[in-house]
């Protein structure tokens, strides 16, 4: 039985990274953005115009899960894709989305990180543009939808492996800010190892950034210190101290396997392919509207999964593994949920 789902190394999307930077920059009313060359399209033919706008650089593995999809989307001729990143802070998100609405996109995608308020007012004032927004609380009619990832059921799994495994009885976490899909997560994983062992200590680490791998590898690394054994990287980093120390790690969003084979077991991956295709299809089509597109991102929409084993599921402890096996199958056939917990994780 498979419990893993083809997702892109964190090495390939770089790869990917370096060739869009490398496609011809347009800039949209004085704000660079980054994207390959138009396409000559028939008189008839509806191919939205999307723009994209990410608070970190594309190397932040939550960025490049949906920049990947939305470049699938553009080879496959079904979007003209732009983007620009590196956009921390309120005023340069307002700014870039702001600048590049004199190109009258079909769909602007951004990260509501930051500037939730300010997003929330630039679509209030553009009704027929259509707005899909990232970690946004709630829809907003009538033109933005909001999405984000769900990892609570990967997450979960690598906790029962996290609990099985750990033999100082001591496990790490490692993650990015308190926010509602970031606890989601981690209180996930926090239940599968308490599953698994009910004497398994959970450490939990905030280094509140979305991305400073040498605070996230700090971390782990002091995590390691205390007894640690086996270390979720929910932010990109902290693999880098399970490697330096030899302990066994989790990935986080993207398979990171080739970033330490010897200690990455797997992780939960998100998968934005779901997502893209409906709403592309939705404003290749001409429709504005408001929804909830969190249902995209489960086990059971293809929107999230386990990264592959790359063999180390061939090394688990038979027992192990069947107790992986069986909560999987709870999972995928309803028989078991994973109740949202989006209140702070605090560790043991």
């Amino acid at each position: 039985m498979r419990f893993d789902a083809p997702a892109p190394s964190l090495p390939r999307r770089r790869r990917l990274l370096v060739a869009a930077i490398l496609a011809a920059g347009v800039a949209l009313s004085g704000v660079a953005l980054v994207g390959p060359a138009p396409r000559v399209l028939a008189a008839d033919a509806k191919v939205p115009v999307v723009v994209a706008f990410y608070a970190t650089p594309l190397e932040e593995p939550w960025n490049m899960v949906i920049h990947t999809a939305l470049e699938m989307e553009e080879r496959a001729g079904k979007i003209r894709y732009t983007w620009k990143d590196n956009l921390a802070g309120v005023a340069p998100m307002a700014a870039a989305i702001t600048a590049s609405l004199a190109t009258k996109p079909d769909m602007v995608v951004a990260d509501a990180a930051d500037g939730d308020e300010q997003i929330r007012a630039i679509a209030a004032a553009n009704p027929g543009i259509k707005f899909v927004i990232g970690t946004a609380p709630q829809a907003q009619s009538p033109n933005m939808s909001v999405f984000d990832s769900d990892l609570a059921e990967p997450a979960y799994l690598c906790g029962v492996l996290a609990g099985s495994l750990s033999k100082s009885g001591t496990v790490g976490v490692v993650c990015g800010r308190s926010e509602p899909h970031v606890n989601r997560t981690i209180n996930a994983f926090i239940a599968g190892a308490h599953d698994a062992s009910a004497t398994v200590k959970v450490k939990v680490t905030f280094i509140d950034s979305w991305y400073d791998p040498p605070k996230a590898k700090a971390a782990a690394l002091d995590q390691i210190a205390a007894g640690a054994d086996v270390i979720y990287a929910e932010r990109e980093g902290a693999i880098a101290a399970a490697k330096e120390k030899g302990v066994l790690a989790f990935g986080n969003l993207v398979d990171q396997f080739e970033e330490a084979p010897e200690c990455v077991i797997t992780g939960p991956v998100w998968n934005m392919t779901p997502l893209a295709d409906y709403i592309v299809k939705k404003a290749s089509a001409g429709v504005v509207d408001a929804e909830d597109l969190l249902d995209f991102s489960t086990l059971a929409r293809g929107g999230a999964a386990l990264a592959p084993f790359h063999g180390w599921d061939a090394k688990l402890p038979p027992d192990v593994l069947e107790l992986l096996r069986e909560k999987d199958r709870a999972l995928k056939s309803g028989q078991m949920q994973i109740e949202p917990n989006v209140a702070t994780p605090k560790g043991d």
